[in-house]
């Protein structure tokens, strides 16, 4: 077993190291504004910076890096992407360079220009309606009723991913008793509209809460079917563990980057004349930190390896989303500790729930039980 990165993966990891410190980390302090509540922050760079980043990001080969070459990406695999997902989660600026829903690479042939190939330049936002507000998933209140050529959807979709101008939508709607059907979704659609907290002030307020699609007798034409119709699920197995696994690096990006403020915090930060980090308290909690990062870490990449050698990652994928959302939860509650400040509540799940995660896994472990 070798735990070595390979060097071509050595170099993208590097290039993306450089791209946060050099181009991210220094719009930070813009970003979060000066007021200690962040009630003069931005959920987002000024359009002229992001244009920038992402001409930057183009030019180093790290657009799109995940994304199949013939669709226009880089061509990489699922830890290339992870080891870029880790490093741009160790900043708080919030650029995806490229980085799109594989659930659009089953587009057709005639809906690549329109929606795969527009969402990969980045000219578009794509909002993923999966997971509903208060329903118990994989069962679904949202639905979609065959009328003459097309669908009328109606139902309401959580969407885990920051408001955008220009947006469109992959939505799951159950077409009948026990399936669900993906459909493409576009902006502007009669019946579709868009609540969020984007008008609200502070950075905290525009990316704590999900955006929320609301459907109403919105009709949506036969053509707009990603896949089969009621195979919406097969689809999720066969793409979304790998969207886990790279969520998940993000987690670990973010917790080492929570691990290098606490360290710098403690050596600088003194008490009774002595430096916090002299405390067997603050020690203590560092090496937990560390410790939890590092087996965080060593989850997601043998999920990704795994996922790049073509085998069945569900449950690895599971297994990791669930350990790093609730390893950075307690991350930043023992880094808030170390600033002086109360733990911190529980962290969401990041899309999915993690009693959705726990079902999943409990059911692999189950049916391997019963063969």
């Amino acid at each position: 077993m070798d735990f070595e990165l390979p060097e071509d993966l050595k170099m993208v990891q590097g290039l993306a190291r450089d791209f946060v410190r050099e181009q991210l980390r220094p719009l930070e302090r813009d970003l979060l504004g000066r007021a200690a509540d962040l009630s003069d922050a931005r959920a987002r760079v000024a359009a002229e910076d992001e244009a920038k980043l992402a001409a930057i990001a183009r030019e180093l080969g790290l657009w799109a890096a995940a994304v199949p070459e013939e669709f226009g990406g880089g061509g990489l695999g699922t830890l290339a992407a992870c080891l870029i997902a880790e490093e741009l989660a160790q900043s708080v600026v919030p650029f995806e360079c490229g980085d799109v829903t594989p659930l659009l690479f089953e587009c057709n042939e005639g809906q690549r220009e329109a929606y795969l190939k527009v969402a990969v330049s980045g000219a578009k936002a794509v909002y993923l309606g999966i997971v509903e507000p208060g329903a118990d998933f994989p069962k679904m209140a949202a639905s979609a009723r065959r009328d003459g050529g097309g669908y009328v959807l109606n139902g309401r979709k959580l969407v885990f991913s920051r408001s955008a101008a220009e947006f469109l939508a992959v939505v799951f709607a159950a077409s009948r008793e026990g399936a669900a059907t993906a459909f493409l979704v576009d902006q502007g659609t009669p019946g579709l509209s868009v609540v969020s907290r984007q008008a609200e002030r502070g950075w905290r307020a525009a990316v704590r809460q999900p955006v929320v699609l609301v459907l109403e007798d919105c009709r949506v034409p036969a053509d707009n079917v990603l896949g089969q119709e009621g195979k919406a699920f097969a689809l999720g197995r066969k793409w979304l563990p790998g969207r886990r696994i790279v969520r998940s690096a993000r987690s670990v990006g973010a917790a080492a980057r929570l691990l290098e403020e606490a360290s710098t915090r403690a050596q600088t930060w003194q008490s009774f004349g002595r430096p916090v980090s002299e405390r067997p308290s603050v020690q203590g909690a560092l090496a937990e930190i560390a410790a939890s990062i590092h087996a965080g870490r060593l989850m997601v990449y043998e999920a990704a390896a795994r996922a790049d050698r073509g085998e069945p990652v569900g449950r690895e994928a599971a297994l990791a989303r669930l350990f790093t959302a609730q390893m950075a939860a307690g991350v930043a509650s023992r880094v808030a500790a170390i600033y002086g400040g109360p733990a911190l509540p529980p962290a969401p799940g990041g899309g999915i729930s993690l009693d959705v995660l726990k079902h999943l896994i409990a059911a692999d472990m189950l049916k391997g039980l019963k063969a």
